[in-house]
């Protein structure tokens, strides 16, 4: 499977953003609300705060749709 990646604007994204850009919620609102369900996970550990920031190098993602990796715009 290739390599799934989100690039950034600036020096983060949160991760509620994140949910939303690669498409696996619809709204802001909706994004945060699946965040804090703790079904996604950042760097491994499970993560229930939407406004939790990533840079580059990090990875998230949850069991159904998999994983993507923050990468710094270049």
């Amino acid at each position: 499977m290739p390599e799934r990646t989100i690039t950034l604007k600036g020096d983060h994204i949160t991760l509620a953003q994140a949910v939303k850009l690669v498409g696996l919620a619809d709204t802001g609102g909706s994004a945060k609300a699946f965040v804090r369900e703790g079904t996604f996970r950042v760097n491994g550990e499970t993560e229930t705060r939407p406004g939790r920031k990533m840079r580059a190098g990090d990875r998230f993602g949850n069991a159904e749709q998999g994983e993507w990796t923050v990468v710094a715009e270049v």
